[in-house]
């Protein structure tokens, strides 16, 4: 619609152009013959002499002269006004084939057209937005299947090795055989959750999420949740502090943000320095419940933050496969924690990670 009112709008002032031009012409031709009749009566001329012989043929045919002259005039000033807008259709043609491959700089149209001028830009910075986007998903894809062979090639070596000791070593102890055994299984359990992780990328993306709704109490929740990652944080001798009111009630689907919460603890073990405390508070109030995660850690650049819930995307670049998952975790949190119609955020300063979820209470 709007287009349209803009193309009505153009012609309309075309046709108004025109129509000004041949009255000027007109105007002007009309006001030649006077001029030229008022100065030619100022003299006094000889009836031999060649000019007063041209100046009398003219005023003799002058209306067939003025009616040629108008005539040229009108052919002309129209051909101008039908070729302005092929020429303008030759700058749209020329702004289509810069949009097939576009480029850095602007299109530019003459002044009649800037507003066709201005949507083809929006077009074509688009499609350069397009045309980046598709480059780093295939670069993401390409990532994937380095990611892939590396994380799964890894714990996958590992239980073929301990295995084949295991069936190579006949007089092997019994001690030694049960610590085979155990990393054997160990790898094997992690080489289970990475594929696990690998298939998320189909079903938080190719399909629609249901939410389950339900009145949760997020303070257990959380209770339980820090209960379960004890043995994790002995590890790094860490300690996990919940600052919540008792009974804190949340409508939400249960699983999916027990998800989200295991991926946020997980992260703040991973990324936490030794014998550090890992802080989660709950403050709820009319319109929200806001869930914080804070650690302490390696401060994470701005431009990591930016880029810390895309897929594959991970904080540790040496991509060790005890350092965490294949880089979907929250990626997916931010994914359930938005169907919920919420927020979640990241922040870091001062060797300080911090999270925060807002779910709406309604």
């Amino acid at each position: 619609m709007q287009n349209n009112k803009r193309r009505s709008k153009l012609s309309r002032r075309l046709l108004l152009q025109y129509f000004l031009a041949v009255i000027v012409y007109i105007v002007f031709l009309v006001l030649s013959v006077f001029i030229a009749s008022w100065f030619s009566s100022l003299f006094n001329w000889d009836g031999n002499n060649l000019v007063y012989r041209a100046l009398r043929l003219i005023r003799i045919h002058i209306t067939g002269l003025v009616g040629i002259l108008t005539l040229i005039g009108w052919i002309l000033i129209t051909y101008y006004f039908i070729s302005k807008p092929l020429r303008y259709l030759d700058e749209i043609v020329s702004a289509a084939e810069q949009l097939a491959s576009p480029a850095i700089e602007p299109i530019v149209l003459p002044a009649a057209m800037a507003n066709t001028q201005h949507e083809l830009n929006l077009v074509r910075e688009k499609a350069l937005r397009d045309a980046r986007a598709a480059k780093d998903a295939e670069q993401r894809k390409n990532d994937l299947v380095v990611y892939l062979a590396h994380d799964l090639k890894t714990p996958l070596t590992s239980v073929i090795g301990y295995l084949t000791l295991l069936r190579e070593e006949s007089q092997i102890s019994e001690e030694l055989r049960e610590k085979y055994l155990s990393i054997a299984l160990d790898k094997a359990e992690r080489l289970e959750d990475l594929i696990n992780e690998f298939f998320e990328i189909t079903r938080f993306n190719l399909t629609n999420i249901s939410l389950q709704y339900s009145r949760v109490n997020m303070t257990r929740l959380l209770e339980q949740l820090t209960f379960e990652f004890k043995p994790m944080m002995t590890n790094k001798n860490l300690k996990c502090k919940l600052i919540a009111a008792a009974d804190i009630m949340v409508k939400c689907d249960a699983n999916k943000i027990q998800r989200v919460l295991d991926n946020l603890l997980r992260n703040a073990v991973f990324y936490s320095f030794d014998h550090t405390d890992i802080e989660i508070s709950v403050v709820q109030n009319n319109t929200e419940t806001i869930i914080k995660f804070v650690n302490h850690g390696e401060t994470i650049s701005k431009e990591k933050l930016e880029r810390i819930f895309e897929q594959f995307y991970r904080l540790d670049t040496s991509r060790s496969s005890n350092s965490g998952g294949a880089g979907l975790g929250l990626a997916i949190a931010k994914e359930i924690v938005e169907f919920h119609h919420g927020t979640i955020t990241a922040k870091s300063k001062d060797e300080m990670i911090e999270f925060e979820v807002k779910l709406p209470v309604s």
